[in-house]
């Protein structure tokens, strides 16, 4: 069975790959676990070594693992660079801080001597989707393998030219043979890789849909799951905001990826005062980004990845239009053949819409009214989603008392668009997700957090 790399641009076939057997996942299953077996026995300062390797390899290798990206997936070129340097920092975070993170931490007990030590686990199963097709895995295979775990990954099945790329960095790197391994196959294949025996825990990131299968069959089998899943992030613009960062950050938060980010921004809930002005600030900056061919550097959004996700993204617009919203930019189809849908804003969006209920997984962007703070907060909160969302705000205070105590979701950030950062913890809550990637927390979800008691 074979599956085919398209470019979204242009609707063109770049190359077909056979996917492996039954078979040759069980044995490179087993590889991984045999490389593990020395691999948890290496010093802290070799693991570091060889990140600030692999850190090196992706920062000489940028230009072309950036125009892969554009062809199989149609991220603008310039963001595929800045995702790749992304990569490299979390390599070299993790270089730099994995010893201090890992150290045993002493318990004064009525013991002679108590600690807990976090020892690695083992294998686990990366399923990784196409969005950010570099940082969603070494998101997670920095920390496993400064921790001293091994992994494998089933990447989306429309980057697959990124993903045995990301096996060539790690072999590159010089990192142990089979410490790392890309495997090709189908979603339909991905339970009986978490039922093999070395798999030890599976971190997903991807739809809700997904997750909860892995979750179900993980569960199953009592192994650990790490899951960050979809988001409507709500954008809360209070009357006391700066107007012109506030829709900077909105904008930008919204077309990162051409829209289609978990944590993109997607529902802006605005107060009646500055409603008019800000929809009309946003929609003349909205309209200014240049939409093309990701391979040129002026482009700021590319296509969507794939024709169906462009076909079933629009149909959530023309689905919330038909309930009442009211489409103030963009909305239409030019080209069939191509993935490409133009940056779109709507107005007058209510509960019970697709664009307020759902994730929209590209540039549509939703404009909420709110009467004030109280309900603008309850409009945000108002999601099965919480993953992300940002205030902004003047008073600094009170952006702080909301971010901290009052919005729903695993970050809030305060007169800034959200994204993540290799220092703090990144995850959900609510049908976000649950476990966290990146900082101490993300190292720390696959190890053995053992107590060590000596009388």
């Amino acid at each position: 069975m074979k599956i085919q790399s398209i470019n979204p641009a242009t609707g063109e076939t770049i190359q077909s790959y056979t996917l492996h057997t039954d078979q040759e996942v069980s044995d490179k299953i087993d590889a991984v676990h045999n490389a593990w077996l020395s691999w948890k026995e290496s010093s802290s300062e070799q693991r570091s070594e060889l990140l600030n390797k692999m850190a090196d390899v992706l920062i000489s290798r940028k230009t072309d693992l950036a125009k892969l990206m554009a062809v199989e997936m149609g991220k603008p070129v310039t963001q595929g660079i800045a995702e790749v340097e992304k990569c490299a920092s979390v390599c070299r975070y993790y270089a730099n801080h994995a010893s201090e993170q890992l150290a045993d931490k002493m318990i004064e007990t009525e013991a002679s001597k108590s600690f807990v030590s976090f020892k690695p686990i083992g294998v686990v199963l990366a399923v990784m989707p196409w969005n950010y097709p570099f940082w969603q895995v070494f998101r997670f295979l920095a920390p496993a393998l400064a921790a001293g775990n091994c992994g494998v990954l089933k990447h989306a099945s429309n980057v697959p030219g990124c993903a045995l790329a990301i096996e060539d960095i790690v072999k590159q790197a010089g990192f142990p043979e089979h410490v790392f391994n890309t495997l090709l196959i189908s979603s339909d294949a991905v339970e009986k890789v978490i039922e093999h025996t070395h798999i030890q825990a599976v971190t997903l990131t991807g739809s809700n849909a997904a997750g909860s299968k892995v979750a179900q069959k993980a569960g199953e089998l009592i192994k650990k799951t790490v899951l960050e899943l979809g988001g409507s992030d709500a954008y809360v613009v209070l009357e006391d905001a700066d107007l012109e960062l506030a829709v900077k950050a909105c904008v930008e938060g919204r077309l990162l990826n051409s829209g289609q980010s978990c944590i993109a921004a997607k529902r802006f809930i605005v107060v009646k005062p500055l409603l008019e002005t800000f929809t009309e600030k946003y929609i003349g900056l909205m309209r200014a980004k240049i939409m093309g061919d990701p391979l040129d550097e002026k482009t700021e959004v590319g296509p969507q990845a794939r024709v169906d996700l462009r076909n079933e993204l629009h149909k959530q617009v023309t689905d919330s239009i038909r309930a009442g919203a009211v489409c103030r930019l963009g909305g239409k189809i030019e080209d069939e053949k191509t993935a490409f849908y133009p940056p779109t804003v709507l107005t007058n969006v209510k509960k019970g819409m697709p664009a307020f209920d759902e994730e929209l997984f590209g540039p549509v962007a939703a404009i909420i009214e709110a009467n004030d703070e109280a309900h603008a907060i309850s409009l945000a909160n108002d999601s099965v989603f919480g993953l992300g969302g940002a205030i902004f705000t003047k008073d600094v205070k009170r952006g702080e008392h909301i971010a901290t105590n009052l919005m729903q979701s695993g970050s809030c950030f305060v007169n800034a668009f959200v994204k993540s950062d290799p220092r703090l913890p990144f995850g959900g809550i609510k049908q976000s997700g649950y476990g966290r990637e990146l900082g101490i927390f993300g190292i720390r979800e696959f190890v053995n957090i053992k107590t060590v008691y000596i009388r």
